[in-house]
C-alpha cells in the first residue's frame, strides 16, 4: 500500500510539473470603471478566475508555495486591470524605501511579466510591494541574465496597495498603450513572481528550475483575452525640461553660469512602433558613476543610465560580445577625451530614434544622433547612426544585423583623414532553445576605417548547455589588429581567445545548505600577429554555498598568466618604475566572499583576497555594508583597500576606496541622495547629492549639488549647483 501511494504522489508532482508549464488565465472584458482602492469590492472581480498555484523557486523548486498568490485580471478599451491578493505569515513586510525602480532582493514584492509578442525573448515588467512602491522595466535577451533587465525605463501606470493581517492587496491599472503588441492579438504569455521575507520563499507562477534565472521567459503561461484587443491610441508625449547650473573650477579661478532648454519627444506609430526625439538634451539629474579601482591593463565598462538610450536598448547593444568587441556602446556618445585624456562631456545637439516591431519575428531599429565640436580639445562634429535588425527563427532564437557609423561631417582642419569615419557591419545569431537547455550566440563583425589593414574583422560566440545539476560552456573570440568601433567597445585588438567552463550544482535535503556550487573556468589568449604567442591564461576553481537563510560563502583559488606586451605598472602610480614589456609571469591568489541575509536590517558583503600578483604580492579587502529603517532611510558604505607590494625597482602601493550613500525617501515623490566617494588611485574626492520632487507621473523638479577635490595636496576642484525641471506632457 505505501508503495502505491508513492508512486501515485509521484504522478501527481509530475502531472503538477506539467501543468505548471501550460497554465492558463483569462481577461475578461469589461465596460466600467475600476476604482483603485485596493479592496477589489467591485462584483466583476468575482466573476474572474484567478492566476495561483504558485510554485517554490527558492528555497525548492519542486514544491507549491507555502504562502500563496493569486491574480485576476480585467481589461477594457484603454486600460487592463491587475487585482492580486498576497498572502503571507503575518504583516512583518520589509519595504526598504519609497523610492520608484527599487530592487527586489531582500524585501517584499510582486511583479508581473507580459511577452506580448509571444517570442519569449522580450517582456514587459511592472511590480509592487506592500506599501504601493511602483517600479517597471524592459526585459530583453530572454531574461536569462541580470543584465537583461533594464529598470532605467519609465512609463505612466496607476496602482495602489492596502495591507491587512495575513494578506495585502495590490490593485494596478496599466494603460494598454504602455504594451505594444500586434492589433487584434488574444493571447500574450504571462509570468508573475513574487519575494516573500517572512516564509523565506521566492515563488513564480510556471514552475521555473533553480538552473534558470527567475525572470527567464522561457517559463511562462498564457494569459487569454475574452475578445481581440482593438488598436490603442498611444499618447504623443512632450518631454521639455529648462536646467540651470552654476559652476566655479577652482584650478582656473573661473566662475560660469549656464541656462539651457531642450526635450524629448515620443512619437507613436502604430501599436507596435515609437519615434524618439530629443533636442540639446541635457543629462544633469542622472546618477554619477561609482568610482572604480582598476588594477588590469583594460578600461571599465560603465552601464548607460541616460533615460534617451534605454529604450530598445538591447535592439543596438547586444551585438558582439559584451566583454571584448561590441560594436555599439551607447556610452562613446556624448562623451569624449579632452587633449589630456581626461574624460568630458561632448554635448549632444539631436537625436533621433525608430525602434519597435514591424510584425511578431521581425524588429527594428535606427539610431541617429549629432553632437557638437569642440575645437578647444579638437573633437569635431560627428553625426553617429545606427541600424539593427533582428528577426526571430525558430521557437525563441533570432538573426541580428547591425550598422554602425561615425563620420566627422564639419570638416575641421584639425580631422586627419584617418579619423573621418569609422564605420561597422555585422550578422549575430543568438540561439535560445524552448526549454533554455541551449542558449549560444556566434556574430561575424567587419570595420571600414580609413587607412586601416586588411585584419579588420570580428568573430566570435560560445554554446552554453544548461541542466538542474551540469552546466557547460565554451566561448571564442577574435578580435583583429585591425578592427575598430569607434561607437563601440574593444578592450583589445589582436586577440584569440577560448573560453571553456564547467559547472556542478548540488542540492541537499535537511540542511541549512540550499545549494553547494563547484565552477572551473578557463581563459587562454594568443596574438595572432605574434605567431600566436599565448599571452594570457587564466583557471578559476570556485566552490559556492548558498544558505537557506540566503547568505552566502565562496571560497575561489585563481592562477593567473600574463605576458607584458607594453611596459605596465599594476598598482597605477604615476612615477612608479613599470614593469618592462615582453616579460612574463605566473601569479595565484585565494579569494574568500562572504554574504550575509539580506532580510536583515543590517547586511553586508565581504571579500578578501591575498596572493602573488605579478612578480610581488597583493592583499585586498572589499566590503559592502547597508543599513535600513524602513521605509525612509538607507545608507551604504562600499569601501576598498588594496596593498600591492613589489620588488624593487618596483612600486609599493597602497590603494582606498571609500564610498558611504545616504539615501532618504520622505514620500513616494520625494527623495534625496547623497553620495561620497574617495579614490587614491585617481587621487579624487567628490559629493554629489541630489534631491528629486516628482510633483506629477514622470515630471520631476532637480537639485542637484556636486563638489569634487583632488588630494594630493587636498585643493577643490569644481562646485557646480543644478537646478532643473522636466514636465511630461500627453497629447
Amino acid at each position: 500500500m505505501k508503495k502505491n501511494r508513492f508512486i501515485f504522489l509521484i504522478i501527481l508532482l509530475l502531472a503538477g510539473a506539467i501543468f505548471a508549464q501550460d497554465k492558463k488565465v483569462h481577461v475578461k472584458w469589461i465596460d466600467q470603471e475600476i476604482e483603485l482602492d485596493g479592496a477589489l469590492n467591485e462584483s466583476v472581480w468575482s466573476q474572474v478566475d484567478p492566476a495561483k498555484d504558485f510554485w517554490q523557486y527558492f528555497p525548492t523548486d519542486t514544491a507549491l508555495s507555502t504562502s500563496q498568490t493569486e491574480i485576476k485580471m480585467l481589461y477594457d478599451a484603454k486600460y487592463l486591470y491587475v487585482g492580486i491578493i498576497v498572502f503571507a505569515e503575518g504583516d512583518d513586510y520589509i519595504v526598504p524605501s519609497l523610492r520608484r525602480d527599487f530592487s527586489a532582493r531582500g524585501n517584499d514584492n510582486i511583479s508581473l511579466l507580459f511577452d506580448t509578442y509571444k517570442d519569449g525573448s522580450n517582456a514587459f515588467f511592472f511590480g509592487t510591494n506592500p506599501e504601493g512602491v511602483q517600479r517597471e522595466a524592459l526585459i530583453s535577451g530572454g531574461g536569462a541574465e541580470f543584465s537583461d533587465f533594464r529598470s532605467t525605463w519609465d512609463v505612466k501606470w496607476e496602482n495602489t496597495s492596502k495591507v491587512h493581517t495575513d494578506y495585502y492587496i495590490a490593485e494596478m491599472k496599466i494603460p494598454l498603450s504602455s504594451f505594444k503588441f500586434r492589433d487584434k492579438e488574444t493571447v500574450w504569455r504571462f509570468n508573475s513572481y513574487r519575494f516573500d521575507t517572512q516564509s523565506n520563499e521566492w515563488s513564480s507562477w510556471a514552475n521555473i528550475p533553480q538552473n534558470q534565472h527567475i525572470t527567464n521567459l522561457a517559463f511562462m503561461g498564457q494569459m487569454i483575452f475574452e475578445k481581440p484587443l482593438d488598436k490603442v491610441k498611444t499618447p504623443f508625449a512632450l518631454i521639455p525640461y529648462v536646467s540651470t547650473n552654476i559652476s566655479k573650477d577652482f584650478d582656473a579661478n573661473d566662475t560660469d553660469t549656464n541656462f539651457s532648454i531642450g526635450g524629448d519627444a515620443k512619437v507613436p506609430l502604430g501599436n507596435s512602433m515609437n519615434l524618439d526625439l530629443t533636442i540639446n538634451p541635457d543629462f544633469s539629474q542622472v546618477e554619477v558613476d561609482e568610482l572604480v579601482i582598476n588594477l588590469t591593463r583594460f578600461e571599465v565598462f560603465l552601464p548607460e543610465k541616460r533615460q534617451f538610450f534605454i529604450d530598445n536598448a538591447d535592439l543596438f547593444s547586444d551585438f558582439g560580445s559584451i566583454e571584448d568587441a561590441n560594436p555599439f556602446f551607447s556610452r562613446r556618445i556624448g562623451i569624449a577625451k579632452d587633449l589630456d585624456d581626461n574624460t568630458i562631456e561632448n554635448p549632444i545637439i539631436a537625436g533621433a530614434r525608430l525602434s519597435g516591431k514591424i510584425n511578431n519575428n521581425l524588429r527594428i531599429g535606427v539610431l541617429d544622433v549629432q553632437t557638437a565640436e569642440d575645437a578647444e580639445n579638437e573633437i569635431p562634429t560627428n553625426n553617429n547612426l545606427v541600424v539593427a535588425l533582428q528577426q526571430k527563427v525558430f521557437s525563441r532564437s533570432n538573426i541580428g544585423f547591425i550598422f554602425a557609423n561615425r563620420q566627422v561631417t564639419n570638416g575641421a582642419d584639425f580631422v586627419e583623414e584617418a579619423e573621418e569615419f569609422n564605420r561597422v557591419i555585422g550578422l549575430d545569431f543568438n540561439l535560445r532553445s524552448e526549454d533554455n537547455k541551449w542558449e549560444g550566440k556566434y556574430y561575424l563583425h567587419k570595420s571600414f576605417t580609413p587607412e586601416a589593414g586588411d585584419k579588420d574583422f570580428s568573430s566570435g560566440g560560445f554554446l552554453e548547455y544548461n541542466t538542474r545539476d551540469w552546466k557547460f560552456n565554451l566561448g571564442s573570440r577574435y578580435v583583429g589588429e585591425d578592427f575598430q568601433a569607434d561607437l563601440g567597445y574593444i578592450r583589445r585588438n589582436d586577440i584569440l581567445t577560448l573560453d571553456p567552463v564547467a559547472t556542478r550544482t548540488f542540492y541537499p535535503t535537511d540542511s541549512k545548505i540550499n545549494t553547494n556550487t563547484i565552477e572551473l573556468r578557463s581563459s587562454s589568449t594568443w596574438s595572432p600577429e605574434l605567431d600566436f604567442k599565448y599571452t594570457d591564461g587564466m583557471v578559476d576553481l570556485e566552490y559556492l554555498i548558498q544558505f537557506r537563510n540566503q547568505s552566502s560563502i565562496e571560497v575561489a583559488l585563481n592562477h593567473r598568466y600574463t605576458y607584458l606586451l607594453e611596459d605596465f605598472d599594476p598598482t597605477g602610480s604615476e612615477d612608479g618604475e613599470p614593469l618592462p614589456a615582453f616579460s612574463d609571469y605566473n601569479y595565484s591568489k585565494l579569494d574568500f566572499t562572504y554574504e550575509s541575509d539580506r532580510r536583515k536590517a543590517f547586511s553586508f558583503t565581504a571579500r578578501t583576497d591575498v596572493g602573488q600578483f605579478f612578480n610581488g604580492y597583493k592583499y585586498s579587502f572589499t566590503s559592502d555594508f547597508n543599513i535600513r529603517v524602513q521605509p525612509f532611510f538607507t545608507a551604504s558604505l562600499r569601501s576598498s583597500y588594496n596593498y600591492i607590494d613589489l620588488p624593487d625597482p618596483y612600486p609599493t602601493e597602497t590603494i582606498w576606496f571609500v564610498g558611504p550613500k545616504f539615501e532618504f525617501t520622505f514620500t513616494k515623490n520625494l527623495f534625496w541622495s547623497t553620495f561620497v566617494q574617495f579614490n587614491s588611485q585617481d587621487e579624487d574626492f567628490s559629493i554629489n547629492s541630489r534631491l528629486q520632487w516628482r510633483f506629477k507621473p514622470l515630471s520631476d523638479l532637480y537639485v542637484v549639488y556636486n563638489d569634487n577635490y583632488k588630494t594630493t595636496p587636498f585643493a577643490p576642484g569644481t562646485k557646480t549647483l543644478i537646478v532643473k525641471f522636466t514636465y511630461w506632457i500627453n497629447i
